[in-house]
């Protein structure tokens, strides 16, 4: 599913709201899990997940096209553990 398509289907289940307004609550929902987890912080989703980020380490790298080693920056990437009811659907 992509963005759009999240939209559009919010907008179905909710006829009292227009499109621009649903996308701009999708916006800010997706603005303030990003912000949280650029700030160091976790986000919790009771029965869906939690968003975390995970910290990776400097490292030399390879690049492909020309062999040549490459240094690789320390750095956060974001992290997702689904939560049990998830896991549950996903097994079922």
């Amino acid at each position: 599913m992509i963005r759009s398509e999240l939209v559009q289907m919010l907008a179905e289940d909710n006829p009292g709201l227009s499109v621009k307004e649903i996308d701009r609550i999708v916006a800010i929902f997706f603005d303030e899990i990003s912000q949280r987890l650029a700030d160091g912080g976790r986000v919790e989703l009771r029965g869906f997940g939690a968003f975390s980020t995970r910290a990776r380490d400097a490292r030399t790298g390879r690049n492909p096209r020309t062999g040549e080693t490459v240094a690789v920056d320390a750095k956060r990437v974001p992290y997702f553990k689904p939560g049990k009811e998830m896991r549950q659907r996903l097994n079922v």
